[in-house]
């Protein structure tokens, strides 16, 4: 099909294939299936992708296990059993995903008020006294429990830290919700477990998130809040900006 340029080339290569099945195929016949073999084997060789196989290993470890499994299954088995493996690991990717969401903790940039991901910029710093996570995709009932319980245990690690430096203890506790765009009943009462928890440690709790004409009237409430337990102007200042911000990313 090389220099091809019109859709006549079909017509072209299937006579061809015709008449190669029909005419040239009974030749082929007495030829010993380890030649046949190794022409296979060498066609085969040209069609895999060592660039591609790696760059998938780079991006997503779980494609790459999805790729292999159907590389072998093709290899070991058949087409069908390679194609069985691959959307099985899919499939138990996906449910891995929606179990177990994404989250993350937040730290900000040097001379910035950008946030972001301590694992993604190790450059970024935790505030003192405040601990700031991120909820990355929406709350159901399949993933409420996971999302309380890993924010209360980043809660409880961050204040082992802290306790071993000889730090202030975390007083405030923002939680990043604007990328949850859903969440059931289980999710609000996880979230209400999770309330209570932080209340029995003498934590305060903020939960952003996305609504409309929202973040001003709950600015106006956390400075009125500030200004009745006379907090450090330092660290109000970071909450607000973590706020009122778009930059927690």
């Amino acid at each position: 099909m090389a220099g091809c340029q019109t859709a006549v080339s079909n017509i072209v290569m299937s006579c061809v294939v015709f008449l190669t099945l029909e005419f040239i195929t009974p030749l082929f016949k007495y030829t010993p299936n380890a030649i046949l073999a190794s022409i296979i084997i060498s066609a085969v060789i040209g069609l895999i992708d060592y660039d591609a196989a790696l760059l998938i290993w780079k991006i997503d470890k779980f494609d790459f296990v999805a790729c292999m499994g159907a590389f072998f299954g093709v290899v070991f088995s058949s087409v069908e059993i390679g194609l069985l493996i691959a959307v099985s690991i899919s499939f138990a990717k996906i449910l891995l995903q929606v179990t177990r969401p994404r989250t993350a903790i937040l730290g900000r940039l040097p001379r910035t008020s950008v946030y972001r991901n301590i694992q993604q910029y190790p450059e970024a710093t935790k505030i003192p006294g405040l601990l700031i996570t991120r909820v990355d995709s929406a709350i159901y009932f399949s993933n409420s429990n996971y999302v309380k319980e890993r924010i209360l245990r980043w809660l409880t690690d961050e204040e082992e830290r802290l306790k071993e430096a000889n730090l202030p203890r975390v007083q405030f506790l923002i939680v990043e919700m604007s990328p949850v765009t859903d969440i059931d009943t289980c999710g609000i009462h996880a979230l209400e477990e999770l309330h209570r928890s932080l209340q029995k440690r003498d934590v305060i709790v903020f939960e952003k998130r996305e609504e409309e004409d929202a973040p001003v009237s709950r600015v106006t409430e956390l400075q009125l809040y500030f200004n009745e337990k006379r907090l450090d102007r330092k660290k109000e200042l970071d909450i607000l900006t973590v706020w009122k911000g778009e930059h927690c990313i």
